[in-house]
């Protein structure tokens, strides 16, 4: 099938049957406006990344910024928002495959976030057909029938539907404008934007964004800029979207007020992203000797840096009249184990009663079965109200509480073969095109992954990295793991009657990625080029 392009733009990808609803000329044109008017911002913010990176690694450690004091001590709030984003006690996330879309939606969750991100491998036929899917279904005319003939169909009430582009860090491989790779986030917001906005409005509910993977209050200032152009091009009033920033890297806690004051006109809030918060701090840190992280079973919400970020993400919030929603717990509903089930469903509820008491008015699950246990959580502090955006936390937060990274052990073998384990076995999928993945009774996505080559990584490099038993973890203790492991994932993938012809090239880049004498920014990039 062929399609009539814009002039400058060419796409390198089969166009499927329902493709060319999603490419036509009007919503490629919205993308290429967006590519040409925003692409050398989005450069030097990126740009800006590797400074702030260089200045970290010589031992400048982040601080608030003086010269956005005013906005931190000015008194402002948020545009009002719209009926349908008051309540979201809970918030269920997935990819945009058709069946989840629909269980999702179906679910009982106040919200849905559509993830074209960590939860969903980029493959241009996922992000394509995430598209279509979303499109049926903000029209109600989404349907799946699976292998047996189970039919999936919406049912009355839904979830109020929310999207989530790629990252700023991302590009559309397939998609080129004037010879130059589109943005991903860019190229996933313009069409969604473009074909559902306005019916999105009629409906009462949207179009409404979650934004990930930010570093700063001008990386928020770029897609409020982009919000702009894309209302004034297809006719609604500025103001129209609203859109949630996840609070995943360090130094965006340090520019918490700052980016809601950014989006005010659009914003919907902060949300907690603590899997990718973890992965950021290792990141951001890896050349500090002093810092290594224990396992990662080890780094909950509880900790002491963590406990002071997700307090002051909701200080922030609640101060500008902003929603702050809690993180994912990775844990699953397990079949067959009504004890190990138990334990797990007693960990979700426990994460969701404290995010509830701490003043956060909502949280992710992963699961439709979680759906109604944290709603009851949330309903038990709550009350009748849709929110508690009246509630402030008290403290003073700041960097003595955010870079205080403990605990350091234990770092244990366990742990080691784990994170090993994961990435390995996550990756394998994601190249195959599953992003979110059940491993070991937890839900893993990209963020996960990420925290489990970096762990490894920083444990290889940090003369702190020793397991309890006192031996160091080496290069040579990973290669040996690594071998034993791909065994293992090989095994239980064939099991499962799945494709295991990734697995031997994911443990190379695993490899590679793991033991760099440079850290690699991201696993999913170098993974993305590999991906056919």
């Amino acid at each position: 099938m062929t399609l009539n392009l814009p002039p400058g733009i060419t796409i390198d990808a089969p166009i499927y049957p329902g493709y060319e609803t999603i490419l036509s000329p009007d919503a490629l044109e919205l993308a290429a406006i967006l590519h040409r008017t925003f692409e050398p911002q989005r450069q030097e913010l990126l740009a800006m990344r590797i400074e702030r990176q260089a200045r970290i690694d010589a031992g400048k450690m982040p601080d608030f910024l003086p010269q956005t004091r005013h906005i931190r001590e000015s008194i402002w709030k948020i545009a009002p928002l719209p009926k349908a984003l008051e309540c979201r006690r809970v918030e269920i996330t997935g990819p945009v495959e058709a069946k989840m879309i629909i269980n999702a939606l179906n679910s009982g969750a106040d919200s849905y976030m559509a993830d074209f991100e960590d939860s969903n491998s980029p493959k241009w036929e996922n992000q394509l057909q995430g598209q279509v899917n979303l499109y049926k279904a903000i029209r109600r005319e989404l349907t799946f029938t699976n292998g047996v003939g189970k039919p999936y169909r919406l049912n009355e009430k839904t979830a109020t539907l929310q999207i989530r582009p790629r990252g700023w860090h991302l590009d559309e491989k397939h998609v080129r404008v004037d010879g130059e790779r589109i943005s991903g986030g860019i190229f996933d917001f313009a069409l969604s934007f473009y074909h559902n906005a306005k019916e999105q409005v009629a409906r009462g509910a949207g179009p409404f964004y979650y934004l990930p993977k930010m570093e700063s209050h001008l990386e928020a200032r770029l897609w409020n800029d982009i919000f702009c152009l894309a209302q004034d091009f297809v006719g609604l009033p500025r103001g129209t979207v609203k859109a949630t920033v996840l609070i995943e890297t360090i130094l965006a806690t340090f520019e918490m007020e700052e980016i809601l004051y950014e989006l005010r006109e659009h914003s919907a809030g902060l949300n907690a992203g603590r899997w990718d918060y973890i992965f950021s701090c290792i990141k951001k840190f890896r050349k500090n000797k002093a810092f290594c992280l224990a396992n990662r079973g080890a780094i909950t919400m509880e900790v002491p840096f963590m406990r002071a970020y997700a307090l002051a993400l909701v200080q922030a919030c609640h101060k500008r009249g902003a929603p702050a929603i809690g993180g994912m717990s990775a844990l699953i509903p397990i079949k067959n184990d009504p004890v190990a089930n138990e334990k797990a469903l007693a960990g979700v509820r426990h994460d969701k009663r404290r995010d509830a008491y701490d003043g956060y008015d909502g949280g992710w699950v992963a699961h439709p079965g979680l759906v109604g246990l944290a709603m009851e959580e949330f309903t038990a502090v709550l009350g009748a109200k849709p929110n508690q955006w009246e509630k402030i936390p008290d403290g003073t937060f700041g960097p003595k509480d955010w870079l205080n990274f403990q605990p350091e052990q234990p770092i244990t073998e366990a742990g080691l073969s784990n994170n090993i384990h994961v990435g390995i076995h996550y990756l394998g999928s994601w190249l195959a095109g599953n992003g979110c993945v059940p491993i070991h009774n937890l839900m893993e996505d990209a963020a996960t992954a990420e925290i489990s080559r970096s762990q490894v990584w920083q444990w290889v490099v940090s003369p702190k990295g020793i397991l309890d038993d006192g031996r160091k973890v080496t290069a040579e203790m990973v290669c040996a793991m690594i071998t034993e492991e791909l065994a293992k994932v090989k095994e239980i993938v064939a099991a499962q009657g799945e494709d295991v012809s990734t697995y031997e090239q994911v443990a190379k880049i695993f490899i590679d990625m793991s033991l760099a004498p440079e850290y690699p920014e991201f696993l999913t990039l170098p993974l993305y080029e590999a991906m056919k």
